[in-house]
């Protein structure tokens, strides 16, 4: 079966049962975060929804709740607090039952410059290094044949990662930049992941959900994401290029899900998917064509990431 931009949650879960398999799901609290959770739980997987504000987490999973055939359970996470990301670690091994796929879907976007609990720049901090220190903690629970899913963002394409200066200690803040460094973060993560944990069996890739209008967005000024559809269109429309076109959040939960549950590990392992598909490797400016940057796939670059985020967290892996 083929899917693509248009397909849902649903549409690439039909007839699937996942029964017997258990999902770690971050950023439940909102948007695609809660739709990845509600779809997986209705189709028979047991659930594990991590969030920061577990109340409004409970508010918004009541439908996950109502769905799930096997059960749904809450975790409390702050990414942007290494205290709380190792007590929910910590709350998980002593539990001591493993994940088949870990989707780490929680983040922000285009934050005003701040620095989380522990120092680091909001965006590298929170969407990359919690989880780095989360999912390696918990990586000896995920079972042989479990899969890492990165929810990334074609905002990689606006910038590597900065391995000198990944706090902008000295580089002039740009919201943009720093949200494309953490999302390309995203990528080489699950690249290094991927290689890191093959001969065990273990898989990782990373995911654009698309263009979804989520909370994610809250960080923007009103009609910023109107006005940046409108440019967008502008430059395709002289480029030749067809109308970016905006997807539903159940569009957008489509990739995650496809990517943790339905495509062969072998088919995504290490790479970046778009659309339900493993995307093509496209070396061009930022524009919102399809395709990853190499720049994103460089295993020398994701090793030297992972490097400096073990030197970053204070924690070998």
């Amino acid at each position: 079966m083929t899917f693509g931009a248009n397909s849902t949650t649903d549409d690439v879960l039909a007839g699937v049962d996942l029964s017997g398999k258990r999902v770690l799901v971050t950023g439940v609290s909102a948007g695609l975060g809660v739709e990845t959770a509600r779809a997986l739980a209705a189709h028979g997987a047991e659930v594990v929804g991590a969030a920061r504000d577990l109340d409004k987490a409970k508010r918004a999973t009541v439908e996950v709740e109502k769905q799930a055939k096997f059960g749904f359970e809450l975790v409390e996470l702050d990414l942007a607090s290494l205290k709380s990301v190792r007590a929910c670690a910590d709350a998980l091994l002593d539990d001591g039952r493993t994940f088949d796929v870990v989707i780490a879907n929680a983040g922000v976007m285009a934050t005003p410059f701040g620095r989380t609990v522990d120092g680091f720049e909001t965006q590298f901090g929170t969407n990359h290094l919690g989880h780095f220190v989360l999912v390696n903690r918990i990586a000896e629970l995920m079972r042989p044949g479990g899969r890492l899913v990165n929810v990334s963002s074609a905002g990689h394409r606006r910038a590597d990662v900065d391995l000198d200066d990944p706090n902008f200690d000295r580089t002039p803040y740009d919201p943009f930049i720093a949200y494309g460094r953490s999302k390309t973060a995203n990528i080489l993560f699950a690249v290094e992941f991927d290689r890191r944990h093959k001969a065990s069996g273990l898989s990782a890739t990373a995911v654009h959900p698309g263009g979804v209008v989520t909370e994610l967005s809250r960080h923007m000024p009103e009609g910023a994401v109107q006005q940046t559809l409108a440019r967008i269109n502008a430059e395709n429309a002289a480029a030749g290029w067809p109308p970016f076109v905006m997807k539903s959040v159940p569009q957008g939960a489509a990739t995650s899900v496809w990517a943790g549950v339905v495509a062969e590990a072998e088919e995504v392992g290490g790479r970046y998917c778009e659309d339900c598909h493993v995307a093509e490797v496209v070396d061009a400016g930022p524009n919102v064509l399809g395709g990853v940057r190499p720049h994103a796939l460089d295993p020398e670059r994701a090793r030297a990431l992972w490097l400096k985020s073990e030197e970053m967290t204070g924690e070998r892996f």
